[in-house]
């Protein structure tokens, strides 16, 4: 059943423009560059997605199929998540590509470095995006304007909260500010921090939105 669901997720709700957006990716071999931001635009391509949903109203559609309302929500869960981490895969050989330019080890002068200790902080703004987007968003199953700005909210303020840490805290500047191998263990150990933290966000935002879903009166 999942299956199908996917499949009509993709086939009728995915514009090709939103495919275009994981290419950002090619943006971490900007020299000293704030590389959130690229990660931070795949929040734009969802309006595509969403928007055509509302249009044709795809929620309405979706129920009067022999599903369940938790199957619709695990669908739309699996299809933004599948976005998500296709862009950190497209950017991974571009990340690889400045380490090997880079002769010395670097210091990123507008944030943090390309390194795995990124990917971990992109996982957990995922995780907050979605998060306050999913939730919000299933207590009606249609509205998209409010649960957008405040996710949109709530991930810039993440951000900014994580460049702050960085700076302030040494541990985190010397480790995630530098592309030097000797570093690599405590990037790695953000990394599976990131990985842990979206994991159970995720989880416990799925449960919630099944569980606002099941209220909504269709």
């Amino acid at each position: 059943m999942l299956k199908n669901l996917l499949y009509k997720e993709f086939k009728l709700l995915v514009h090709p423009a939103v495919l275009l957006f994981p290419l950002l990716g090619t943006m971490l071999l900007i020299p000293s560059y704030p590389y959130y931001v690229p990660f931070i635009y795949m929040f734009i391509s969802f309006n595509f997605f969403f928007v055509a949903e509302k249009e044709n109203k795809d929620v309405l559609f979706t129920l009067l199929l022999p599903v369940r309302k938790a199957d619709a929500v695990k669908a739309r869960f699996c299809s933004i998540i599948f976005l998500q981490f296709l862009q950190i895969v497209v950017s991974i050989p571009f990340a690889v590509l400045r380490y090997a330019l880079i002769k010395d080890p670097a210091e990123n002068l507008a944030g943090i470095e390309a390194t795995p200790g990124l990917y971990g902080l992109v996982l957990m703004m995922y995780a907050v995006f979605d998060a306050i987007f999913f939730v919000l968003f299933y207590k009606t199953g249609y509205k998209v304007t409010l649960p957008t700005i405040l996710a949109w909210l709530g991930a810039v303020v993440y951000c900014g909260v994580m460049e702050a840490a960085t700076r302030l805290i040494p541990w985190l500047w010397d480790t995630l500010n530098t592309t030097s191998v000797t570093k690599l263990p405590g990037q790695l150990a953000v990394l599976a921090v990131g990985i842990a933290v979206f994991v159970m966000i995720i989880l416990l935002a799925y449960r919630k939105s099944v569980k606002n879903f099941e209220k909504v009166d269709l």
